[in-house]
Parts: C-alpha cells; sequence; structure tokens
C-alpha cells in the first residue's frame, strides 16, 4: 500500500481592505502565494491553505478549532506578507504603514504553539520568521534603513526577488550541515523589517554578511521550528543562489518522522481506549 503524501499547511495571508476592481468590497480575503505551493508540491507533498477562525466570522471554536485543523495535518508554513504589527512585541507603530497585521500574527502564533504541542514542525519564510521571533518573546527592527541606519540595503522595490545579497552561515548550525558546510551564500532580499531581539529558546544559523542582520534562526525546544528571512521558493529561477531544496526536505523529513510517531502513539492507545 502506497504511503498517503504528507498534508503541509500554509497559513493564508489576509487582505482586509481588497480592491474593489475585485468585486468584494466590504470583504476580508483569504489567499496564498503560488510559487511557495508549487514548491511544497514538487517535493511529493498537498498543500492546504490554512484559514483564521474568528469569532465574528461564523464559524465557531465549539464546531472547528485550531487543534482540529494541527490534528489533521503534518507541518505548518508560515508565508510571507505583510509586516509583523509591533504591538505583537509590546511597540506601537512609528509610522501608520508599519502597524502591519495584528489580526493575522495572533493567529499564527496559535498555530505554531498548537503545531509545536502536537509535535509537528514549523517553517517560517520571510514575515514567517519574524513571527517565529516573536512568538517566542523576541522583537523586530519595524524598519532597517530607520532603525539600522548603518545595515546594508535589505529591500529593492523595482529589483523585487531579483535583488540579492550574501549571507553567512553559523558554522557547526544544522543549516551548515544541510548545505554540506558552505559558510557563504547568495539569497534573494524582500524585506524592510527584521530580528531586532532574538526570542527565548532560539539560535542564530545565518547573518548577512557586511551589517549581521540576523537571516536565520531554529528553535532549541523539544521541536521542529526554523526560520529564514529570504525566500527559497523564489530562488529556484536564480542559479547563482543557493539551492532551496535541503531546506525543504529537511523539513518534510521532520514532517513525516512527526507522522510516524503520531501513528505509532495512535496503535498504542486504540488497545487501551477499547480495555
Amino acid at each position: 500500500m502506497n504511503e498517503l503524501p504528507l498534508r503541509i499547511g500554509l497559513s493564508a495571508r489576509l487582505m482586509h481592505s481588497p480592491p474593489k476592481e475585485l468585486g468584494f468590497t466590504g470583504k476580508t480575503l483569504q489567499y496564498l502565494e503560488q510559487s511557495l505551493a508549487h514548491w511544497i508540491m514538487a517535493n511529493g507533498a498537498l498543500a492546504f491553505m490554512i484559514p483564521t477562525l474568528s469569532q465574528d466570522g461564523g464559524v465557531h471554536r465549539s464546531a472547528v478549532s485550531v487543534r482540529d485543523y494541527v490534528s489533521a495535518l503534518d507541518g505548518l508554513v508560515l508565508q510571507g506578507g505583510a509586516d509583523v504589527s509591533p504591538e505583537s512585541y509590546g511597540e506601537q507603530p512609528l509610522r501608520p504603514e508599519w502597524a502591519g497585521d495584528r489580526i493575522r500574527d495572533l493567529f499564527e502564533m496559535e498555530l505554531v504553539w498548537e503545531f509545536i504541542i502536537q509535535g509537528k514542525p514549523v517553517l517560517g519564510i520571510c514575515r514567517g520568521a519574524q513571527l517565529i521571533n516573536v512568538a517566542c518573546g523576541g522583537s523586530l527592527y519595524q524598519d532597517i534603513a530607520e532603525q539600522f541606519p548603518s545595515a546594508g540595503i535589505h529591500r529593492d522595490h523595482a529589483l523585487y526577488d531579483g535583488f540579492h545579497h550574501e549571507i553567512e552561515i553559523v558554522a557547526g548550525s544544522r543549516l551548515a550541515t544541510l548545505f554540506s558546510g558552505a559558510s557563504i551564500g547568495s539569497v534573494n532580499s524582500i524585506h524592510h523589517q527584521a530580528i531586532k531581539t532574538l526570542g527565548n529558546d532560539l539560535i542564530i544559523e545565518a547573518r548577512a554578511c557586511g551589517d549581521g542582520v540576523i537571516e536565520a534562526i531554529r528553535w532549541t525546544g523539544s521541536g521542529y521550528m526554523f526560520g529564514c528571512q529570504w525566500h527559497p521558493e523564489f530562488q529556484i529561477t536564480f542559479p547563482n543562489l543557493i539551492d532551496s531544496s535541503p531546506i525543504m526536505s529537511d523539513f518534510l523529513d521532520a514532517s513525516k518522522a512527526a507522522r510516524l510517531k503520531s501513528s505509532v502513539s495512535k496503535q498504542i492507545s486504540e488497545p487501551e481506549l477499547k480495555r
């Protein structure tokens, strides 16, 4: 019997005020970015978007819960997108445009810890890495250029994913192992916020060359949680950038191990329930 493909959840991006031309006036849209879903699917796993569950959204927690969603999935990928709200790490926005998405923050933090509680891996991409840091009690630069003026450029609107810089991978880290001990690599850079204060039980696995901006983090607790500031799913079309496949392969291996462990636990508990 063939093993069923892994089921990977993607936390939804939110569009609270869609442009009028889309025809959803007064509604909130939830969506995912195609490249990320295809990156997961290209590695033989199924991608499922996880919608938010809100008290005013017509879905009651007694009917469907975050726990139910996590139970049905094997791993979580946190997408990029809107800024993490400064309110989520105890600050006020320095500018209105940096207010971020507090609603999404709260839902994703709930998702992160439910996946960890159930022993399932979490992978954070760009905003997702920042969200992991904040979920662990860390803080962010609301804007690199304003709060870390000596830093290099980390976002170019015109070039978007065509803008690249080098990172230094920490020797002896899990990330270094995945890239066969490599210490330097090139990645895309599409962010104006970055990790400021590192969260609890997190370690740094990569920094930007030159300014030291944190580019990759990993949780040291009893579970799998990794975040990278760049977008691995965008790097496939740029042969000069580091290969993205080891990151996804490692995450899916952890997802497979979590599924196996869950299956064994259920097999052990079923006879006890029948007694």
